[in-house]
């Protein structure tokens, strides 16, 4: 082998292992972050009092608020105080982009509403980012990093507030219990629609449950924030139910496309599906 292609096939191979290790240590920082922030939030809940669901929590509830909690079996079961679950799913970062595979864990406190969210998407063998969410006193943060090194997105402010709060509350659709706390007031709308409006840490912003004749939630959708061309704008968003689940007696949407209500249409960017769910026992994955 030539000199000059020996020295560039070192060259090569020393940028790739350089890569490898560099990567490794900041995905292993990253994990380290993700449970520091998991652990700081499970350790903010409230004591569990073990509370049990009476169909009398159910009283006053829009009919068909009480359906869905009926149908999702939570009469007679534990109030859920804490939440960890496990995510795959396909992603696409613009409309006419192509799915991506995702992987992803989500940590809920429920007493005090919070949660962290984090997640790696692999975008070619060697190409990936990973993301963390967070939900925290009433505060949104998002912080992206491709290889989980080169940050492209740090978000927070009023926008990111109120856009984690609606997150949350479209995800208390996996939790059903949550729709009991006092942070959350229902309006009857129609016998198989209601308002939900959730106020914490100053903010409040409300949604759309829509049912079937059996119970189970259709759709969520709410007015949300989102940035565009470096601006935020309000935008219809949700979620849009595509199979459910029974989990540790509870059944819950476990199949869920998560769409932005556009002028061309639906925006459908992830297709989520939950594969490990576990109520009341905060410790991380």
């Amino acid at each position: 082998m030539p000199k000059a292609a020996l020295i560039s096939l070192v060259v090569l191979v020393s940028v790739i292992l350089l890569v490898i290790i560099v990567t490794f240590i900041a995905n292993t920082l990253f994990n380290q972050s993700v449970t520091k922030e998991v652990n700081g939030l499970f350790n903010s809940q409230v004591e569990n009092k073990k509370e049990v669901i009476q169909k009398s929590d159910l009283a006053g509830l829009p009919l068909c608020v009480q359906r869905w909690l009926e149908h999702a079996q939570v009469i007679g079961k534990e109030k859920i105080s804490t939440v960890r679950l496990k995510q795959k799913g396909l992603m696409r970062l613009k409309e006419d982009g192509p799915w991506i595979p995702a992987d992803a864990e989500q940590y809920f406190i429920v007493d005090k509403p919070g949660f962290v969210w984090k997640v790696k998407v692999r975008m070619a063998p060697l190409l990936y980012f990973t993301g963390m969410d967070k939900y925290y006193e009433g505060k949104g943060t998002m912080k992206i990093k491709v290889l989980s090194v080169i940050p492209i997105v740090n978000a927070a402010g009023p926008e990111m507030n109120q856009g984690s709060l609606l997150r949350y509350l479209a995800e208390t659709m996996w939790f059903p219990t949550a729709a009991l706390n006092y942070y959350i007031k229902w309006q009857e709308i129609d016998a198989h629609s209601a308002r939900a409006t959730m106020s914490y840490g100053g903010v409040t912003a409300s949604g759309v449950f829509t049912f079937n004749e059996k119970g189970e939630v259709v759709t969520f959708i709410a007015q949300r924030y989102r940035e565009l061309d470096g601006k935020y704008v309000l935008q219809d968003w949700g979620g849009i139910t595509k199979g459910y689940g029974e989990f540790n007696g509870i059944r819950i949407p476990n199949k869920t496309d998560i769409i932005w209500r556009t002028e061309t249409g639906d925006f459908n960017w992830f297709k989520c599906e939950i594969t490990d769910i576990e109520f009341n026992k905060p410790v991380i994955y």
